[in-house]
């Protein structure tokens, strides 16, 4: 299952809305087991957002990006050992991300 893409704008927006969870999965001295890509798979269809607590892990980027991409989720952060996923629930989502309104660079100014 690939990993989602989002925008740089919706990755922030998320990591915002995380900053108050707590940590709903650890991944322990075992590393990533099935039963932890599981847990993950189920949080996240009841969550939409979660994070994801490492325990000293050898490669926290690998890891990261592990997880995300096994589960289909978008990797929005890692904090420390902490991993902020984000997978858009099917049928009913609970957080909408609003499309990117075009481009919103600033034009120069006119001179009077």
């Amino acid at each position: 299952m690939a990993a989602l893409d989002l925008s740089t704008r919706h990755r922030r927006k998320l990591r915002a809305m995380a900053h108050a969870l707590k940590p709903v999965v650890l991944i322990g001295q075992g590393g990533l087991t099935d039963g932890v890509l599981q847990a993950v798979d189920a949080a996240l269809r009841d969550h939409e957002l979660i994070k994801v607590q490492m325990r000293q892990p050898e490669d926290k980027h690998g890891t990261a990006r592990a997880v995300a991409e096994a589960t289909g989720a978008a990797l929005c952060g890692l904090v420390g050992h902490v991993v902020i996923l984000y997978r858009r629930h099917p049928d009913a989502p609970r957080i909408v991300l609003d499309e990117p309104a075009g481009d919103r660079r600033a034009r120069p100014r006119r001179r009077q």
